[in-house]
């Protein structure tokens, strides 16, 4: 059984071929037994006898082209349907651009064929009238009164004030007005209990404030509940029987947690600060704090700001390009080969520009610490790479 049928030109508007996934070109085959969904093959699945499923080889079938004329003999289906595309898309009276999206007729031809069917036509004038008048009966039918139109209105807005009042009520009745009042109240939960009063704000307004505030504060004795049902489990698993050695417990268990503590942080000092001197300092500095004096108070005389340790220059890319003065200067400032090359570079270009170059100019170059650059700066001029203006 054969048929006929129109489709877009477009491969990708068509469903692919069920034999090997490829986009249909016309003609191509459609089952007429399977579906639906429609069961679509390429000429080539079709002439192999390409069987999937219930679908057979000896079903009948129907072929899927556009390329027949429908209203002129010189003008196929498919030219019919790219016309029409092209109208859309470029507008109508534009008929240079539509033939050139068409590329299948020239800028006469569309316009000679689209008057002659498509506007002059009287079925399709007809029909084009009657569905302007069938618009503007049903606008007639569906216009609204000006009176029910303010009543409208007037009823949207009663529902805002509504609304308004609603939420009023919510705010007071919930103590929200004076909000630092009820950040506060919130505060004096521990960090869970808190998270939980967060996330069930939103329900508030459902219940009343009186049952929120139950809720959060049966949640708050919860976490408390468990807290020292934990603290005695510990206790328990400790070998503990009575409160007085619970209270020798979490003595010495806080004095442990504390020696902990120093061991970590002094291991970490011993670790980065390589100079002796410094190390001894903050030394003397944490026996300042172990014995109630004022941490800023130095027993050595002559104790300063702690310098930091020399930069270690191992590795950082660009330090093959500096010189052993170069190296010790990155080492002492801190700063990466990479950094010190790209502000010397803008520091030499700016002197070569000016003939020489300041101090207040080299700041305003390189936005680093003004020590830094008054060191790098200090280092181009002693080393004879710039010179002073």
């Amino acid at each position: 059984m054969d048929r006929l049928g129109s489709f877009s030109s477009d491969p990708s508007d068509k469903p692919p071929c069920r034999g090997c996934s490829s986009y249909l070109m016309e003609p191509y085959i459609k089952c007429a037994e399977c579906g639906p969904p429609p069961f679509f093959l390429c000429l080539q699945c079709f002439t192999r006898g390409f069987e999937y499923k219930k679908h057979q080889n000896d079903h009948t079938y129907e072929i899927m082209t556009s390329d027949f004329p429908v209203l002129d003999p010189s003008w196929t289906a498919q030219e019919e349907m790219a016309l029409l595309e092209a109208v859309m898309d470029c507008g109508f009276g534009n008929w240079q651009d539509v033939a050139n999206q068409m590329c299948t007729k020239t800028k006469e031809e569309c316009e000679k064929h689209y008057m002659k069917h498509f506007i002059n036509n009287p079925l399709f004038a007809s029909t084009l009238l009657n569905l302007k008048q069938a618009e503007e009966a049903k606008a007639a039918d569906t216009a609204i009164p000006f009176h029910s139109l303010k009543m409208a209105v007037v009823d949207i807005y009663h529902s805002r004030l509504k609304e308004r009042q609603r939420r009023k009520k919510i705010i007071r009745d919930h103590g929200l007005i004076n909000l630092r009042k009820f950040q506060l109240m919130e505060r004096r939960y521990p960090k869970e209990v808190q998270d939980l009063y967060e996330t069930m704000r939103r329900f508030a307004r459902i219940v009343g404030p009186v049952e929120h505030d139950k809720f959060i504060e049966s949640h708050a004795l919860e976490f408390e509940l468990r807290k020292e049902i934990k603290r005695l489990q510990e206790y328990r698993t400790a070998g503990i029987t009575n409160f007085c050695s619970a209270r020798t417990y979490d003595h010495l268990k806080k004095t442990r947690e504390e020696e902990r503590l120093k061991r970590t942080m002094l291991s970490e000092v011993l670790q980065y600060i390589q100079d002796s001197s410094a190390c001894q300092q903050w030394l003397r500095r944490q026996a300042d704090i172990d014995s109630g004096l004022s941490p800023s108070v130095s027993m050595a005389p002559n104790s300063g700001r702690r310098s930091a340790p020399p930069l270690n220059l191992t590795g950082l890319p660009g330090t093959e390009k500096l010189n052993e003065k170069e190296k010790e200067l990155c080492q002492m400032v801190r700063l990466v080969p990479g950094a010190y090359l790209e502000y010397k570079s803008a520091l030499l270009n700016e002197c070569n520009k000016q003939g020489g170059l300041r101090l207040a100019q080299a700041r305003a170059l390189i936005k680093i610490d003004v020590n830094k650059t008054r060191k790098i700066y200090d280092f181009l001029i002693r080393e004879g790479y710039i010179t002073k203006a």
